[in-house]
C-alpha cells in the first residue's frame, strides 16, 4: 500500500491525518494557531516571514515554467482500480505523487472524460481515498479521477519565492501533470470531457486553473474554496503567504511582501469572470462564522455576483454548516458533471 509521508519524511505543521469529519481544519496555519485567525493575526505572522526572508536570505525568486519538462515515473503501485505514481519533475524538490482513480471495468479500447480533483491544504494526494471515500463515491461511473499532490500549503501557485527549492505545483499539474495523464490513460484528450474540482485550497485551484486556461477545462466546482482573493482587505492573499511561508516554503511566499499585484489580480477568479463563459460552473460553501467559511461565503458570494454580471449561469449551494466536505453535494456534482458531459454540452 503507499505510504503517507510530508515532504520531508517528517510530521506535518498541518495535519495530514484524518481529523473529525466535522473538523475545518483544512486551511489553517498550523495546528498550533487553533485560535480564530484574525486579519491582525495574518498580518502580524505575514511581517515576521518578510522578515525572516529578509535575513535568511537566498530565496528562490520563481521564474518561468520549464518549458514542457518531461515528467519520469519513480515509483508505480497498482492497486486495481486505484494506481498510484511518484513522479519526477524539476518543477518540484520533491517527488510529488499522484492516485489515479480509474472507472470500474477500464477498457483501454474506450475513452473516458477526466476530473482532476484538488485536496485542501494540509492534505495530499491520498486524502479523498483515504478520508473521503472517493473510490465508492465513483463506483459504477466512468471517469477516470486523477487527485495529484498539490502541497501542504502550495495553494495551486508558481510561488514568488521559496528558500526550499522549486515548488513550481501550476507547472506541474497544467504543463506536465495533464499532458502525462492523457498519454498514460484511456482519456479523450479533449477539453470538452475534462472538469476540474476541489475543496477549500483546492476549491480556489480549481477557479484559478479553469480561470487561467479556459482552453482546457469544461467544468469547474469549488467547495468551500474562496473565489476572490481581495475581498476583506485581501484576507485570502494573506492567508496564503503566511501558510505557505511558515510550511512549504520556509519563509518564501506565494505572492511576495509586498504583494505582487499583478500576480494576484492573474490568480483571482472573480478578476476572470469571462473565462468561465461557456463552462459548468458549481459552487458550494458553508454558512457557519468560523474562521474558514467567515472568508470563503463572501468571496463566493462576491463571484456569484460577478457572474451575475456577466450573464453567466453556474449552480451555488450555501447550506448549513462549517468548512468541511459534504459529500452529498460532491457526488451531486460528480453526478451533473457527467451529465453534462453526456450531452455534449
Amino acid at each position: 500500500m503507499p505510504v503517507t509521508v510530508d515532504i520531508q519524511g517528517h510530521t506535518m505543521p498541518f495535519s495530514a491525518q484524518t481529523p473529525p469529519a466535522d473538523s475545518p481544519s483544512h486551511l489553517q496555519p498550523s495546528r498550533a494557531c487553533a485560535h480564530r485567525l484574525s486579519r491582525r493575526t495574518l498580518l502580524k505572522g505575514v511581517s515576521g516571514l518578510a522578515a525572516a526572508s529578509v535575513i535568511g536570505g537566498g530565496a528562490v525568486v520563481a521564474g518561468a515554467a520549464p518549458a514542457q519538462a518531461a515528467l519520469t515515473v519513480a515509483e508505480h503501485e497498482d492497486h486495481g482500480r486505484m494506481q498510484y505514481y511518484k513522479l519526477a519533475t524539476s518543477s518540484i524538490g520533491w517527488l510529488p505523487r499522484v492516485n489515479v482513480l480509474l472507472p470500474d471495468g477500464y477498457d483501454t479500447s474506450r475513452r473516458y472524460p477526466v476530473l482532476f480533483l484538488l485536496h485542501g491544504g494540509g492534505e495530499n494526494y491520498s486524502t479523498f481515498d483515504t478520508k473521503y471515500d472517493i473510490r465508492n463515491h465513483t463506483a459504477g461511473r466512468d471517469l477516470i479521477v486523477v487527485m495529484p499532490d498539490g502541497g501542504a500549503a502550495g495553494w495551486y501557485c508558481d510561488p514568488e519565492s521559496s528558500n526550499v527549492g522549486p515548488r513550481n505545483w501550476e507547472t506541474f499539474h497544467i504543463k506536465e501533470l495533464l499532458p502525462w495523464v492523457d498519454a498514460t490513460f484511456a482519456t479523450t484528450g479533449q477539453a470538452s470531457r475534462r472538469a476540474i474540482s476541489g475543496f477549500s485550497m483546492g476549491g480556489f485551484g480549481a477557479l484559478k486553473y479553469a480561470a487561467k486556461y479556459p482552453e482546457l477545462f469544461a467544468s469547474v466546482s469549488s467547495h468551500s474554496g474562496p473565489a476572490d482573493l481581495r475581498i476583506q482587505d485581501g484576507a485570502v492573499v494573506h492567508w496564503a503567504n503566511f501558510t505557505a511561508g511558515a510550511t512549504d516554503l520556509k519563509g518564501g511566499t506565494i505572492y511576495g511582501i509586498p504583494w505582487d499585484q499583478a500576480r494576484v489580480s492573474a490568480d483571482n477568479p472573480v478578476e476572470h469572470v469571462e473565462s468561465y463563459r461557456g463552462k459548468r460552473v458549481f459552487l458550494v460553501c458553508g454558512t457557519d462564522s468560523d474562521r474558514y467559511e467567515s472568508i470563503v461565503l463572501p468571496s463566493q458570494q462576491s463571484f456569484e455576483k460577478a457572474l451575475d454580471g456577466a450573464g453567466i449561469g453556474y449552480e451555488r449551494y450555501e447550506d448549513t454548516g462549517a468548512h468541511i466536505v459534504r459529500w452529498g453535494r460532491i457526488q451531486q456534482d460528480i453526478d451533473s458533471l457527467l451529465n453534462h458531459f453526456a450531452k455534449g454540452a
